[in-house]
């Protein structure tokens, strides 16, 4: 058992407000500067919706990540072989289109123009150019624009759905959407490292952030390639890729990441997971049905004392496996098991886990007989119809299958696929609202409340916790950062110095099958 530790983040999606604070702070800190314009390390995009860049979860355009490989697995688009074809002419990076063309506005002509007739107009020129441009697309095009035929309707994660269901989802009253806010995932199997011909990018032991030595990146780009999140950027002006560092340099200070410290929605938790590295290369391979519980498994319960045992004797300080044991992201992953991975597929065993949204309760719209006052129907399907709402409690605490996100897009996005995984997940929360119902409107049974936790495998106690970490929870409690040691990772590098593969810090360069 190869124990280390990994610093680990869970987003709460019920809580994204979409106010993109967070994008903003990143981009105010780490990309504000030539080359970096279209850079946006955080974004946040809303669903459906075609994503930033455009489609990038589609890997049948872009072939990131990894793919099973008789009992391995291999990169879709780079590698030695691979990436030796493609390393003069990669047909697999996504374009500036993709992105957008950085631009700005020529304020100085509102100031300058001559007198004339017309208003003066400030006209948008290219970054890159400095030429006058027509703006096709910038990042978060398509904000709150759920139910569009330009975005929504061409979200890869619909794939699956039938055309009756997708109509379902975009009919105008019961049009829905969420954010998605998205960083770097600090993949403990990440395809970005593996794709790297220099050896530029790292994954740090001593916390598991993964990150581009700027001395050693020759522009290749199959970083860029191989991340199937898309979270690696190429500067064009300084020729070096570039990517979320999830702010190291304030991590090692006992600061929280600049997204997460300024998030509106209090919507981001970060502490420390303890694994077990030798399991990463089984569970990357595993079949798909297996993948998401094989990925979790990796995680090692802080408090056993075994763990605890291995975790020192592999040079991990205690204030990390105390920090592990208070950690914000064990409880929501292992212990109450209600957070999920985005894309499990792409099999790089990302570190960001999603709390799926249970979307707003709404009650139901019936059909009644026609009105005699059409005009006062607010919702009405067509002039002559009456509709009425239903707020039964039946209607507002209805299934899980009668949500307005159907399950099976919900499954592709967080659980591979496997719509019985997102239920679940999608019932202990909304077991939780009832219990809260209960307890603070009281218009629902006691016993009701009761059965609805009994019937997820949750007690009072659990659901008492989970609504205090995500609605109470202080400052200290969303973000256990432990201590730095950078004593011990500079250790680590001098005495893994002089072993032939050795990449740094404790980790061996060791393929997986079929590379």
């Amino acid at each position: 058992m190869d124990v280390r530790s990994q610093m680990s983040m869970v987003f709460h999606l019920d809580k994204c407000l979409g106010c993109h604070t967070c994008t903003v702070a990143c981009k105010n800190i780490w990309t504000d500067r030539k080359g970096a314009e279209y850079m946006w390390w955080n974004n946040v995009e809303t669903k459906p919706g075609t994503g930033y860049p455009t489609k990038w979860e589609d890997q049948e355009i872009y072939k990131g990540g990894w793919e099973k490989s008789g009992s391995g697995i291999e990169l879709r688009g780079a590698g030695k072989r691979k990436g030796l074809l493609n390393i003069f002419h990669n047909p697999n990076l996504p374009v500036i289109d993709d992105y957008y063309e950085p631009f700005t506005y020529k304020y100085l002509d509102l100031i300058e123009s001559p007198l004339q007739d017309v208003q003066p107009v400030a006209r948008p020129v290219s970054l890159i150019t400095g030429k006058p441009i027509d703006i096709k697309m910038g990042p978060n095009w398509d904000d709150d624009l759920s139910g569009t035929p330009d975005f929504a309707r061409k979200d890869p994660n619909l794939k699956n759905l039938s055309p009756a269901e997708q109509e379902a989802m975009f009919q105008l009253e019961k049009m829905a959407l969420y954010y998605l806010p998205r960083i770097c995932n600090h993949c403990l199997n990440p395809a970005c490292v593996a794709s790297c011909p220099s050896g530029a990018i790292y994954k740090r032991g001593e916390d598991g952030v993964v990150l581009i030595d700027q001395t050693k990146c020759r522009a290749w780009r199959m970083c860029v390639t191989a991340c199937p999140y898309k979270k690696t950027y190429y500067n064009w002006s300084t020729g070096k890729s570039e990517k979320c560092l999830l702010c190291f340099p304030r991590i090692e200070a006992g600061i929280a990441p600049a997204c997460m410290h300024s998030c509106v929605g209090r919507i981001r938790y970060l502490g420390v997971m303890l694994y077990d590295a030798d399991m990463i290369e089984k569970a990357a391979s595993s079949d798909d049905k297996d993948l998401i519980n094989s990925h979790l498994n990796i995680y090692l319960d802080p408090h056993d004392p075994k763990v605890i045992a291995a975790a020192k004797a592999n040079g991990v300080a205690d204030s990390t496996i105390a920090a592990a044991q208070a950690s914000p992201i064990y409880k929501f992953v292992k212990e109450w098991k209600i957070a999920l991975p985005l894309h499990a597929e792409f099999r790089t065993l990302p570190n960001l886990f999603y709390v799926p949204p249970l979307l707003p309760v709404m009650a139901s719209v019936s059909e009644q007989e026609k009105s005699s006052t059409p005009q006062l129907n607010p919702i009405a399907k067509n002039w002559d119809d009456k509709w009425l709402y239903d707020t039964s409690l039946d209607s507002i605490f209805g299934t899980i299958d009668d949500l307005r996100m159907p399950l099976k897009y919900m499954a592709n996005m967080f659980s591979a696929g496997n719509e019985d995984l997102i239920a679940d997940k999608l019932k202990k929360l909304m077991a939780i609202r009832i219990y809260r119902r209960h307890k603070t409107v009281g218009d629902i049974s006691a016993e009701k409340s009761a059965t609805a936790l009994r019937n997820v495998n949750l007690t009072e106690a659990q659901a008492e916790a989970i609504y205090n970490l995500t609605s109470l929870a202080k400052f200290e409690e969303r973000f256990v950062i432990p201590a730095a040691h950078r004593e011990q990772a500079i250790e680590m590098i001098e005495s893994t110095a002089d072993v032939k593969g050795s990449t740094g810090f404790g980790f061996l360069a060791k393929p997986a099958r079929g590379l």
